[in-house]
């Protein structure tokens, strides 16, 4: 049985998807962590999800490299 933060471990240098506070989602390279779940990201990027309704379509925006405070993250979702 695997532990959280075994996942996690299983999960560095490669790419993750995060849902964080104000219901964002972002993309991007697990590099590291720690035990607070603080994140560091290389190549992330924003998802903006489309809207069937008006036409808009998906987007994302480009973050960089970024450390992500761990009482920000909602979920992580690790490679399949």
């Amino acid at each position: 049985m695997s532990r959280p933060l075994d996942v996690l471990t299983e999960a560095l240098n490669q790419t993750v998807i995060l849902k964080v506070r104000g219901k964002r989602e972002i993309r991007g390279t697990l590099r590291s962590y720690d035990p607070h779940l603080n994140l560091y990201l290389e190549n992330a990027e924003e998802i903006h999800a489309g809207n069937k309704e008006t036409g808009e379509e998906e987007h994302t925006e480009t973050l960089g490299n970024i450390i992500l405070r761990g009482d920000n993250v909602v979920l992580i979702s690790p490679p399949s």
